[in-house]
């Protein structure tokens, strides 16, 4: 008993046998191989699957480029934002530098007491008014 796999290859050999016993003849000016044929259509086929990956490839080609497109915007609108960041971390480490200045001083801390008492007994009425 034969394998399938030793009959696939049986039945490939005694058609390339046979395409190659009549491959030249001609019976009335028609091929006596229809293998003509089925290369031609073979070929007509190859030709679309060829195209239909052009389309694929073309399409994969204007999908890469807009994410190239999206990720370049991000990577700006990133930047920016990191050198927004460092601009404010400057501007609030100099306020930080100011009220620790501030802080230091007995005189200050006074002044500091007197705004914030104001600003409580303004919360209050403005609560109490309400």
């Amino acid at each position: 008993m034969l394998s399938r796999n030793s009959l696939i290859i049986l039945e490939f050999r005694e058609r390339s046998s046979r395409a190659a016993l009549f491959d030249g003849i001609e019976e009335g000016g028609i091929r006596a191989s229809s293998s003509y044929d089925s290369r031609e259509i073979d070929e007509h086929e190859k030709e679309r699957a060829i195209d239909g990956l052009q389309d694929r490839v073309n399409m994969l080609k204007r999908l890469t480029g807009d994410i190239h497109e999206e990720v370049e915007t991000h990577n700006r609108m990133l930047d920016r934002m990191g050198n927004d960041m460092d601009s404010s971390r400057g501007v609030l480490a100099g306020t930080v530098d100011k009220f620790k200045m501030v802080f230091e001083t007995k005189s200050s801390r006074r002044m500091f007491t007197l705004v914030a008492s104001f600003v409580v007994l303004f919360l209050v009425v403005y609560y109490l008014t309400r």
